[in-house]
């Protein structure tokens, strides 16, 4: 396997010391606080002991966020579980994409629930604040979520005061960014060598060749717009008890600068910063009696770039920055590629939003068995954009376009009303505990949309006023802006779950949750999602008691089916209208006429779901093994499918209804290990693997979707029965065409010719052609994998952890969109076709629209190898902590994503595309960068 090794920069020229916390506890109640969180375990409306858990829940406390250089907390828990697959994203404030067990719906995400409130954004929750999470996994586990669950839920519970004492932390670090793994380009010389080339190849007539005396520039791109930047987190938190008061308070703030290189013009780049404020309040107002109090404050600012890399990928390389004859930015001439100089200076986009979520909660216990429990959480956004396109054209044009100011300011409103009632009885040996509850959801969402030409931009965001401009167009909140249309939808749940144990021994677990949605028609608004799962303690039966070997040996089976309302609809036929569209005699009559066909009994996503696991723990829990086999079925995946060719109809060939069905099925395998050597000397180990198989199982009326990202009309992706979703459909390279009679006595083929591809002939009939596509692999992983090693001796600590995946392809779109004379990589200069033997794999340089045809030659191995974290830490001795009245103090080092090893031809074989379809498809993604720490945690 090809490895690229990152060289390490210098860190930091002058010293600094950031600060961070694992636990709000004192030293000597830290061993007891993770002992409790590995015991007890957050599952939905409560929590339950470990031991007696039936489902499959992945469990991630503390200590696995702190330290990491990550906005968003998922992104720390990278390789951390089983059946878990996090995607990052590379841009600050970025939020990654989870995958639980594959792909369940092309539409719905993975919901997280924060002390009550349910969303599938968290990136205004700071990393600190968090004590731990429970990743549900399996359709049992979820099913009291009911609708919101189908696509897998994270429970998290924050931090809240514990202990007489006052406990304040401090938590810092700065980091440095840089990007990794840069695609080499050709470089001025190459470029114009494979210019000349193509004139050749492509039979130009008087072909006129470039040469350096007219080009003397060698501009690399990539280097023009990339940079190392800055990351820096600083939270400062205080937790304690006041009389019946437990209080946690914190506030946080992260700049992370981007690794776009901003500020020669008016832009500042890919920036993101975030301010966090959370209060934490739980009052006994009795021994019977408790409420409590969760508020989050958080304000984002997100720079938004127009997109450079792709530009830089394609850009010539002999041309500069700034035309020298004119001293204004350098179009260019040779291809209709943007200046990405010009666009990093002079486009500008902002995203601010303020977020405040406050979950208000009381509990009151009576009869001494029963609890009743009432939550109301309010989730407010508000959300302002501006894009601003200045005079200047990126690309040469006659028609010279005026400034344009966009603006979109929304309101987002989601509110959650809980209520519940649960029993919890001992008789004997039977341990019985009853729930009951009740839930309301409203999410509403409201645009206003501004726009403007001829603004005048001085620097400033005061001067980025739409009253500023002319050919003003405006709307309110309530009419919605261009394409947005203001939407509200409601919720309304029941649920029950019932859980039982025998000594232990024997578990049950059922529940029922019963869902309606505004979102579809009376006839199909409400269903029932069960789930049943149960477990066996072997380990405490009698003929047990004797062995020494395992502390744990549990068997657990589940069964449970969810659904998803998140789906694309259209209720409203749309019309057009036609001039002259109706004839009476010889006379024509304006007229209207259906333009789409909508589906208008779309109903529900549902998911069914079955595992089988083993438990076990051994050698006094030193080792912990778990091993899962799951399977589950989506059944009506609402998405696009081609319908018979309709009259008038736009959308004949993505025809949008309950179309698919999917299976996912694999295993997961984990274990722990952790043992004492000595009194200073501790020792941990982990690993995970998840292998996944997804298959498409049945399409409506045996259709198929021809789709994604397309050059000339020519789409890259399939849906069809018996593929994986999202696979790659083109043609199959069998090699690379020689000579010219060697092309000619092949099967007949457009544009084949010596240099070009050779494409296989499926159907065996002589002739190339769009029969002859075929299925060249899916961006689905076989398979996923995480281990690593923590070592602690005396006061130092070490930790590292890798995480890859294998079995998957990536479609290198970035290589494949070719309009003219783009640049091309290093990696074709090398290996291209030029002449007879002298490459069977790479083409000639062309600008023949064969050889851009979807085909194998863009679908690459997307397997890699990757250090996600290294880190290094001392803890300075109790007694020089005691003298400075403190108590603890640790310095660290860190690096995230040091090396990677893998061969994709890319920046990064992390491919985050928020659309699942397209999952794999390499298309302008922001690159993952390498990050080097230095930082402190201090508590006292």
């Amino acid at each position: 396997m090809k490895q690229r090794d990152l060289k390490y920069p210098c860190l930091i020229a002058v010293l600094y010391f950031g600060m961070n916390v694992n636990a709000q506890v004192t030293p000597k109640d830290s061993a007891a606080k993770e002992q409790k969180i590995e015991e007890v375990v957050l599952i939905g409306y409560g929590s339950q002991k470990k031991e007696n858990i039936t489902g499959s829940i992945g469990i991630v406390s503390a200590k696995d966020l702190a330290n990491k250089p990550n906005a968003n907390p998922i992104s720390s828990i990278q390789g951390k579980l089983s059946g878990v697959q996090v995607l990052n994203s590379g841009a600050p404030g970025g939020s990654p994409r989870v995958d639980i067990r594959g792909i369940s719906s092309l539409t719905g995400k993975t919901v997280f629930i924060v002390d009550g409130m349910i969303t599938d954004d968290i990136s205004f929750l700071s990393p600190q604040d968090i004590e731990s999470m429970s990743v549900l996994k399996d359709p049992s586990s979820l099913a009291i979520y009911g609708a919101r669950a189908a696509n897998g839920a994270v429970i998290i519970k924050t931090k809240s005061g514990k202990g007489k004492k006052p406990i304040f932390n401090f938590n810092s670090y700065l980091g440095i960014k840089t990007v990794t793994n840069v695609p080499k380009m050709a470089n001025a010389d190459q470029y114009l060598q494979l210019y000349n080339e193509k004139l050749i190849n492509d039979n130009v007539t008087n072909p006129v060749p470039l040469d350096r005396s007219s080009y003397p520039t060698d501009k690399d791109w990539f280097k023009e717009i990339l940079r190392t930047s800055l990351i820096n987190s600083n939270d400062f938190s205080a937790a304690g008890n006041v009389g019946r008061l437990n209080y946690y308070g914190s506030i946080g703030y992260l700049q992370d600068e981007g690794n776009l290189r901003a500020g020669q013009g008016i832009n500042s780049g890919s920036g993101f910063n975030r301010l966090s404020t959370r209060v934490n309040l739980t009052y006994k107002v009795t021994d019977n009696i408790t409420i409590g109090n969760n508020f989050t404050f958080s304000k984002m600012h997100t720079d938004q770039a127009l997109n450079p890399l792709l530009d830089a990928y394609s850009s010539p390389p002999v041309y500069d920055v700034m035309n020298p004859s004119t001293g204004d930015y350098q179009n260019f001439t040779l291809a209709k590629v943007p200046n990405s100089r010009a666009k990093l200076d002079l486009y500008r986009s902002q995203i601010r939003e303020e977020r405040l979520l406050n979950n208000i909660w009381g509990e009151y216990k009576f009869l001494k068995d029963f609890t009743l429990k009432i939550s109301y959480s309010s989730d407010n956004i508000n959300t302002s954009k501006y894009e601003f396109t200045p005079t200047f054209g990126y690309v040469p044009t006659s028609d010279q376009k005026a400034s344009k100011l966009v603006t979109r300011d929304s309101r987002t409103r989601n509110y959650i009303w809980d209520n519940t009632l649960s029993w919890k009885k001992n008789f004997g040996k039977h341990n019985l505990e009853v729930l009951a509850g009740f839930s309301r959801t409203r999410n509403s969402y409201y645009q206003a949309y501004a726009e403007a030409l001829d603004v005048k931009y001085d620097g400033s965001n005061a001067s980025l006023g739409i009253s500023n401009g002319t050919n003003i167009y405006m709307t309110d909140f309530e009419e919605g802006g261009r394409d947005v249309i203001p939407y509200q939808d409601r919720i309304e749940s029941f649920f029950g779950r019932l859980n039982y144990d025998y000594g232990g021994k024997y578990l049950v677990n059922a529940s029922i949750r019963r869902d309606g949605t505004s979102k579809y028609s009376s006839n199909d608004r409400y269903k029932v999602f069960p789930a049943v799962s149960a477990g066996w303690v072997i380990s405490k039966e009698n003929f047990m008691s004797e062995q020494n070997v395992f502390n744990l040996l549990k068997l657990r089976a589940s069964w449970g089916k969810l659904g998803n309302p998140d789906v694309q609809r259209a209720f409203t036929l749309n019309t057009t209208k036609i001039n002259e569209g109706a004839y009476y005699g010889e006379n024509g009559a304006p007229a209207q006429t259906i333009d789409k066909i909508i589906d208008p009994n779309i109903g529900w996503e549902t998911t069914t779901g079955r595992d089988l696991g083993l438990e076990m723990g051994l050698f006094n829990n030193k080792l912990k093994i778990d091993a899962t086999y799951f399977d589950k079925d989506t059944k009506d995946v609402v998405y696009g499918i081609v319908q018979g060719t309709v009259s008038g109809a736009g959308n004949w060939n993505n025809f949008i209804t309950n179309a698919y069905s999917f299976n996912n099925r694999g295993f997961e395998f984990s274990i722990n290990y952790d043992t004492t050597i000595s009194d200073h000397v501790k020792l941990g180990v982990y690993g995970n693997m998840t292998t996944l198989k997804n298959k498409i199982t049945s399409v409506f009326n045996g259709s198929y979707l021809q789709t994604g990202a397309s050059l000339y009309g020519n789409s890259i992706i399939r849906l069809q029965e018996g593929q994986a979703v999202g696979s790659y459909y083109g043609y199959q390279v069998e090699g690379i065409f020689q000579t010219k009679a060697e092309a000619d006595a092949w099967a007949t083929q457009n544009g084949a010719k010596a240099g070009g591809f050779k494409f296989k002939d499926i159907d065996g009939n002589g002739v190339i052609d769009a029969r002859d596509k075929t299925f060249l692999g899916s961006p689905i992983p076989k398979g996923t994998y995480g281990f690593g090693v923590n070592l602690n001796v005396y006061d130092f600590d070490f930790a590292i952890d890798f995480q890859g995946v294998f079995g998957n392809k990536i479609y290198n779109f970035n290589r494949e969109q070719r309009y003219g004379n783009e640049n091309w990589d290093l990696d074709f200069y090398n290996n291209r076709w030029h002449g007879a033997g002298t490459s069977n794999d790479y083409p000639m340089a062309t600008n023949d629209q064969s050889i851009i045809l979807p085909n194998s030659f863009y679908v690459e191995d997307g397997s890699y190898i990757r250090i996600r974290n290294i880190q290094v830490g001392y803890n300075l001795p109790k007694s020089f902590a005691d003298s400075m009245s403190i108590t603890k103090l640790r310095l660290y080092v860190s690096a995230q994503n040091p090396w990677t090893s893998f061969k994709y031809h890319g920046f990064s074989p992390e491919i985050l595309n928020t659309d699942r379809v397209q999952m794999g498809v390499d298309n302008n993604i922001y690159p993952i960068s390498a990050i080097y720490t230095i930082g402190m945690n201090l508590t006292f």
